[in-house]
């Protein structure tokens, strides 16, 4: 089995490919961007740009869904949502796409700002329900794999983390969510990754939504992940009220929240304190609720 390397990236590398395949951007001052996301390492360009290179394989295909969709999407969203500028090709080493984006401003959204706001739960669900209503005809090879095809790596993880939560309780879950009925209505558009690290706010507000390497067409159960990576019992509540989800829906989105939770705690818990924290909330509250 070929156990895959990932790229060294580095300013050097970024420089060259920046400079050579977009020579008019040569002069603007490159400077890394952290915190970044395990999928991306992320430079700041300038003023007004960002360049954001894949970690790894799985990454891959990001920058040109973006490119290809969210033009057609972002004028029927209430909040903004990434612009790709060029896409570049591979070089000096370097073995896949990458992207040149508009540099979005703010702040990534915390628990502890947002999960009290019922302001804020209403502009997700406002957000939600816009892109889960646009037209999601002839979108190709973009439809989303069910919950069940997460059955075996989700049990292998209940049993992996021990007590470190309710086992009885995450197989109850488990087992409800894979039984509820499944999505029977035509497809829509979804995030995929909708949690509270691809969240900006500005002045303390909601103001963008990015990272939509998982965008796919479906069902949205999905998206409810950020109603337990985010809310309160209290502003979840209001939260699905606006969006008006139905019983088979919210258990998958349970189902969903739970199965993403374990598997961003058994790959990163151990090694990074902020995973730890944040999934053993999402884990929690989706049991509780």
């Amino acid at each position: 089995m070929t156990v895959e390397t990932a790229p060294a990236i580095d300013a050097v590398l970024v420089r060259r490919l920046v400079d050579t395949q977009f020579p008019r951007w040569a002069g603007l001052p490159l400077v890394r961007h952290v915190p970044a996301g395990s999928d991306h390492v992320i430079y700041r360009l300038g003023e007004q740009l960002s360049v954001r290179l894949p970690r790894h394989a799985g990454a891959v295909g990001q920058a040109r869904k973006e490119v290809e969709w969210l033009p057609r999407l972002a004028p029927h969203l209430p909040l903004v949502v990434p612009v790709v500028v060029e896409v570049g090709e591979p070089g000096f080493g370097y073995p896949w796409p990458w992207a040149v984006s508009r540099w979005l401003g703010g702040e990534v959204a915390t628990v502890d700002a947002l999960s009290g706001s019922h302001e804020a739960a209403g502009v997700l669900a406002e957000f939600l329900t816009a892109l889960h209503r646009f037209d999601a005809e002839a979108t190709g090879d973009l439809t989303g794999r069910p919950l069940t095809a997460r059955n075996t790596a989700t049990r292998a993880a209940i049993a992996e983390v021990g007590d470190a939560f309710d086992t009885a309780a995450m197989t109850e879950l488990w087992t409800a969510a894979l039984a509820a009925p499944a999505w029977d209505r035509p497809p829509v558009w979804f995030h995929g990754d909708f949690h509270t690290g691809n969240l900006l706010t500005t002045s303390g507000r909601l103001s963008a939504v990015i990272d939509f390497g998982e965008l796919g067409v479906g069902d949205p159960a999905c998206d409810l992940i950020i109603a337990f990576t985010l809310m309160t019992a209290e502003t979840r509540a209001t939260f699905r009220a606006a969006l008006d989800v139905d019983d088979a829906t919210w258990t998958r989105g349970r189902g969903w929240a739970l199965a993403t939770g374990l598997n961003a705690y058994v790959s990163y818990a151990a090694v990074n304190p902020r995973v730890a924290a944040q999934t053993t909330r999402q884990i929690t509250q989706a049991l509780a609720d």
